[in-house]
């Protein structure tokens, strides 16, 4: 799975960015269908949707995993794309009230759709509910917002990084990152969530900062970022702001 998703709905963490700004080999992934066409043309059955002025995602169903298949759905003008498995289907099916018929896509586009229209836990609660080896990408078309995540153990293989132009690249595949992102490349860290306003946090540690700390190859060239908890650091509040009856939290988390 893949998305490339424009740096307007999109700002990736200061220290991705400034990865990419200082690496001549960074590309970019959206210019020309560039990145777009690679994952397709090496990709039998690939299917693209494209998300006007934002970007794309993209998955295929091809080469499959067995213990990471790969689930794509769309519901109330929300895309989700999700690999791996949910280990307690049944209780979070139970909580959001899904029928028996419910996949972990249609899982987490309701506990997103929870939390966007004032769910009753903080969204690091929401996803620590979720039990499993997995990894997904969720787009809301309407409200532009991205939401992404990765298991605790960060046993389903999830990268990404940072573009030549400052966009945000995700995927399930590393080489498919390393095209456009070079040494802004890193591992999704494990046990976190990322989304458009609220950057990227830990839902283990939902009270303490993310740090970027530099990763470092063989020959001791500094060549990228890992972001990992800062156990020193506090939030001054890691709840989800209640701001009125009727509001619309996807810009809240």
């Amino acid at each position: 799975m893949l998305a490339v998703l424009h740096k307007s709905v999109a700002k990736t963490p200061d220290a991705l960015i400034q990865s990419a700004q200082n690496d001549a080999v960074s590309a970019s992934a959206l210019k020309d269908g560039f990145l777009a066409a690679h994952f397709s043309s090496s990709r039998p059955g690939s299917v693209v949707v494209n998300i006007p002025f934002s970007g794309f995602i993209a998955y295929s169903s091809d080469a499959q995993n067995p213990l990471f298949p790969r689930l794509f759905g769309v519901f109330d003008d929300i895309l989700c794309v999700f690999e791996g498995h949910i280990e307690n289907v049944a209780p979070l099916k139970q909580q959001y009230g899904l029928n028996k018929t419910a996949n972990e896509v249609n899982i987490i586009i309701e506990a997103y759709r929870t939390l966007r229209d004032r769910g009753p836990y903080p969204a690091a609660q929401v996803v620590r509910d979720i039990e499993g080896k997995f990894a997904f990408i969720l787009f809301d078309l309407t409200s532009k917002a991205t939401f992404l995540a990765s298991d605790a153990d960060g046993n389903a293989p999830f990268f990404w990084g940072t573009d030549g132009e400052g966009n945000l690249v995700v995927s399930s595949e590393a080489d498919v990152v390393k095209q456009c992102c070079a040494k802004s490349f890193a591992p999704f860290p494990k046990g976190c969530f990322f989304t458009s306003s609220g950057g990227l946090q830990s839902y283990e540690h939902p009270v303490n900062e993310m740090k970027a700390v530099p990763r470092v190859d063989s020959s001791g060239e500094v060549c990228g970022m890992n972001f990992k908890v800062d156990v020193d650091s506090r939030k001054g509040n890691a709840g989800m702001p209640r701001v009125g009856s009727d509001a619309n939290w996807s810009g809240k988390f």
